[in-house]
């Protein structure tokens, strides 16, 4: 090994600085590869070489898609089936719901949750879990729906995605909400600090500061 040259991180795109982040002794730089040799010659970076703004978006974007990859699998991985409702229960605790878990194989729905403490005052929330990452169609969703009565909402979580039209059926429904897996990550975001230390260590995410471009 020979070292040609030292360079400042500030001379290199975030772009750059993000492909050579990698944690393998020997790696090979793909997309960056004029702005590097560039570096190496005194010359200034081509033209061609993405704008430092757009970079930046693009590698803050990179970062959150695997960020959102991680959770979904971790919860595809360590919570099928009853693990699952357990901890969508935990969820809607800590946004201020009460909750109870129904009976094993149970097939309309998994979990109660409501505001009252007793769960005899309306709305009274019917939900239905489902840990498989496949799309869900509009029977499970009508299924749902025939269980839910007056004063009552039906709700289906899913780490997966939803067909159009399960979609429409549920748009067509007042007290009918639909959570997919990327819904389900935005709420884990929103509420990851009060989770107990089980969900935490399933879940381990560090809160870190990434570059955002402002829009003129």
């Amino acid at each position: 090994m020979k070292w040609l040259k030292h360079v400042p991180r500030t001379s290199f795109s975030q772009g750059a600085l993000y492909e050579t982040g990698s944690a393998m002794s020997f790696f090979q730089i793909r997309n960056y590869v004029d702005e590097f040799l560039a570096q190496l010659q005194d010359k200034k970076p081509e033209t061609a070489i993405m704008p430092e703004d757009d970079t930046v978006a693009l590698v803050t974007a990179d970062i959150e898609e695997q960020t959102r990859d991680f959770v979904l699998k971790q919860l595809a991985k360590a919570l099928k089936g009853l693990p699952l409702e357990e901890f969508i229960a935990h969820l809607l605790e800590n946004m201020g719901y009460h909750t109870r878990l129904m009976r094993a194989g149970e097939p309309s729905f998994d979990v109660i949750a409501h505001k009252d403490v007793l769960g005899f005052e309306p709305p009274i929330i019917k939900v239905q879990v489902k840990s498989s990452d496949g799309k869900i169609g509009d029977r499970d969703v009508s299924a749902l729906y025939g269980k839910v009565g007056e004063d009552e909402y039906g709700l289906l979580v899913t780490l997966g995605e939803f067909s159009p039209t399960a979609v429409t059926f549920a748009n067509s429904k007042s007290n009918l909400r639909l959570i997919d897996g990327s819904d389900l990550v935005n709420l884990i975001f929103e509420n990851y600090e009060k989770f107990d230390a089980k969900y935490k260590s399933i879940l381990p995410l560090k809160k870190v500061y990434v570059p955002q471009t402002v829009e003129e």
